[in-house]
């Protein structure tokens, strides 16, 4: 449960498919990867937003294309650039980096070491969405919670926030390190190496994007419902 010293952080990592101008020729021929899951996660900034509103919580995110840079993965990971961005020439990737990367992972690092200077622990949800089917393999849960399982703190805020989720709709498929592991590379695991498990909770939210996509009525009824178990699990307000 919270405690006096709570303090919230939002994070939107994949929030638009915002390309700068002077980066548009490396999409030239596969500009339409832009409007897909490999652009952007749909659904994920308005999450974002909604959550930091409810929490009063900061919010750091951006709306510029995953396949810039992606800056869900570590320096290094095979996969930080995408086809796009590997086009171009290792001056102007690390030009990326410079402008993109590493302000954003900067940013998010600062606030939490402010706040453990204050003796706050953070709690930290990253909200991303998932494609409905990937590589012809179709995703079975409305709703994951993605959480290091040797942690403690996120095992029971993820199974609290799980319970709260399904007594307000059983019909949500919510499943706990799925459609991702929790532990693979991502910012909260890289946050994890940085801060230890007493300061630090941090969970990443992937919803369906078969919501958004497909029946807007029902993703706002998901978004409401999973922003409210998150407070009740959080203890920050009463349960429904």
């Amino acid at each position: 449960m919270a405690t006096a010293a709570d303090r919230y952080l939002v994070t939107c990592e994949h929030g638009g498919n915002d390309v700068p101008p002077r980066y548009r020729y490396l999409f030239d021929g596969i500009e339409h990867l832009l409007e897909t899951h490999e652009g952007y996660d749909a659904g994920a900034l308005a999450m974002a937003e909604a959550l930091a509103n409810a929490l009063a919580a900061p919010l750091v995110a951006s709306t510029t294309t995953r396949l810039l840079v992606e800056l869900n993965r570590s320096l290094g990971h095979p996969r930080l650039y995408s086809e796009g961005s590997r086009r171009a020439a290792p001056e102007v990737r690390r030009a990326i980096l410079q402008e993109f990367y590493l302000p954003y992972r900067e940013r998010i690092e600062r606030y939490i070491e402010q706040a453990l200077a204050e003796e706050s622990r953070i709690v930290h949800i990253s909200s991303h969405s998932f494609t409905p089917v990937l590589d012809g393999e179709v995703r079975h849960a409305d709703v994951g919670l993605l959480y290091d399982p040797k942690r403690g703190g996120e095992v029971a805020l993820c199974k609290r926030w799980e319970s709260a989720i399904v007594r307000r709709d059983a019909r949500l498929r919510v499943r706990r390190n799925y459609p991702y592991a929790g532990a693979a590379d991502g910012l909260t695991t890289a946050l994890r190496r940085k801060f230890p498990e007493a300061s630090y909770v941090g969970i990443e939210l992937e919803v369906n994007q078969r919501f958004i996509l497909h029946d807007m009525a029902r993703w706002e009824e998901v978004r409401d419902i999973t922003i409210d178990a998150l407070q009740d699990a959080l203890g920050t307000r009463g349960s429904a």
